[in-house]
């Protein structure tokens, strides 16, 4: 029996592949991806031959760049980001943590500035040992990146 595709192909877009299962509709969510001028596929709960099962997102006519591949890294950090041309994988990406994110999420400080005033939230971004961890460069509060990522 040949294996049947599963989520339609895009002749110009976006992939983001490989994403954890539970966290395509965080994803979602984070880019602001849901309008009515953005067309978008979901597949949820996918079989993978590598993860087991995974999560996928199609959207069409955004070519991502590097920065908004990244911005994935907290949610998905085994994702890959394809840049798909004529149907076809033009370039891939390997998310990576990038050291700042920048109006992304907001403090989890109900104290900092950033709630008061007309900037945008800023962090940098810490790998450790033990998990990562974000500063906040207003308040200078640091958090581990579940207090952002756990939330629907």
């Amino acid at each position: 029996m040949s294996e049947k595709m599963k989520v339609k192909a895009i002749n110009r877009g976006t992939v983001i592949d490989h994403i954890t299962p539970g966290q395509g509709l965080k994803i979602l969510n984070r880019l602001h991806l849901i309008n009515d001028k953005i067309q978008v596929t979901v597949g949820l709960n996918l079989p993978s031959k590598h993860m087991g099962h995974k999560d996928i997102i199609k959207v069409e006519d955004w070519l991502f760049s590097m920065d908004e591949a990244n911005e994935l890294a907290l949610l998905a950090p085994d994702a890959t980001v394809n840049i798909i041309e004529d149907h076809k994988v033009a370039s891939k990406m390997k998310v990576e943590l990038p050291g700042r994110l920048t109006g992304i999420f907001p403090c989890p400080n109900p104290n900092c500035v950033s709630h008061s005033e007309p900037v945008d939230s800023s962090f940098s971004i810490h790998p450790e040992k033990d998990g990562v961890f974000m500063r906040c460069r207003y308040c200078e509060s640091l958090f581990r990146k579940e207090r952002f990522v756990s939330a629907p």
